[in-house]
């Protein structure tokens, strides 16, 4: 007699929920929005009785499928663009496809694309920046079932294979570069100092902590952009923006300085335009120093002082990580699989080039 065919009223009847709960959630439907608990029921009870969607069975596609997926806040920062060009280097060498979720900095968004994973199935999974906080929990439990790699600021502890950078050295450096220069009033202008943002306030801390064990905190003056400006759909200019309206807004503030840093590249490209405009010589008058080092920093009439901290090599240890990760899954199995946690740091080194010079005698007030 041939065993009666495991239906999905069966899953549902087995998970205590609707069919059209069970077909939702196991088609991913995302228009329909269920708890994490009932999501994990419903899967769970299909695995239980070895269910499987119409269709879907011995599906070869599937198990050739090399898929890594990016998590990225945004595509318009050629820093993310770097960390992309050292990630797709490494997995296309390796025969593996890069799929790209462009998160846009909104948590609702990063949301639905953390449930989608179940559907696209990826090899492996890699964010190139901290995770949503109320997202991190669940990013870590998905670290458990599939290689997955953070390329973030240092932090204390984690359980997550990362490429750890300290924000607070970084910003140290760029500051105990500007003292060597005899800047003693000095502004940092960054974008929004929000909890999700937390790494660009630790770069912000070396910074004063540098001024301060020379006794000069009191000087250095940090501005930030208004928080609604992490909620608006960044476009091509927007750090540039960004960087050259904090600026002129110092400026017209009648605020004293001989030295402006920026929280990256883009943003000190801004300030030296502001000041530039503001008929300034850069460094003569004020000096400015950027970090990510980026190619347009390099160019011969920008010549921008910054701090490498090597963001394509990160990209390709990343996806290095994962690979290794997937194949050692491969070759040993999930319960086999040797366990171990990668954890690589570089040091930033300074780039000094033509924006910063010693700091001038006396201020040139701007009216």
């Amino acid at each position: 007699m041939t065993a009666r065919k495991t239906t999905s009223t069966d899953v549902a009847n087995r998970a205590g929920v609707s069919q059209a709960t069970v077909s939702m959630v196991l088609n991913h439907k995302y228009n329909a929005s269920f708890s994490r608990e009932t999501i994990e029921k419903v899967e769970q009870a299909a695995r239980e009785l070895n269910y499987q969607l119409p269709g879907r069975k011995n599906r070869k596609r599937d198990k050739k499928e090399k898929l890594i997926v990016v998590f990225c806040p945004t595509l318009t920062n050629p820093y993310y663009v770097l960390l992309l060009q050292g990630i797709e280097e490494v997995a296309n060498d390796q025969g593996y496809a890069v799929f790209i979720c462009n998160t846009q900095r909104d948590a609702h968004l990063e949301a639905r694309y953390l449930r989608m994973m179940r559907m696209l199935r990826p090899k492996g999974i890699i964010y190139t920046c901290n995770p949503a906080p109320d997202l991190q929990a669940e990013v870590e439990k998905m670290a458990r079932e599939v290689p997955l790699v953070i390329i973030s600021n240092k932090e204390k502890t984690t359980t997550v294979d990362a490429i750890n950078q300290d924000n607070t050295v970084v910003g140290r450096l760029m500051a105990r570069h500007l003292l060597d220069m005899g800047h003693k009033d000095v502004a940092f202008i960054t974008p929004p100092l929000t909890r999700r943002q937390w790494q660009r306030s630790k770069r912000v801390e070396g910074f004063v902590k540098e001024f301060e064990n020379s006794g000069l905190k009191e000087r250095v003056i940090i501005k930030a952009a208004d928080e609604a400006m992490d909620q608006m759909v960044p476009r091509m200019d927007t750090e540039y923006s960004i960087g050259y309206r904090l600026t002129m807004e110092l400026l017209r503030e009648g605020k004293q300085f001989t030295a402006v840093a920026g929280q990256n590249d883009m943003m000190a490209i801004g300030a030296i335009d502001a000041l530039q405009e503001m008929r300034l010589r850069v460094p003569k008058d004020v000096s400015v120093i950027g970090c990510d080092n980026i190619f347009y920093s390099g160019i011969r009439e920008i010549s921008l002082t910054t701090i490498d901290h090597f963001v394509a090599m990160k990209g390709r240890d990343a996806c290095d990580i994962v690979i290794r990760k997937i194949e050692s899954s491969e070759r040993y199995g999930m319960e086999g699989q040797p366990t171990s946690l990668y954890n690589v740091e570089y040091s930033p080194k300074l780039i000094i080039r033509r924006t910063t010079g010693y700091a001038r005698i006396s201020s040139k007030k701007i009216k």
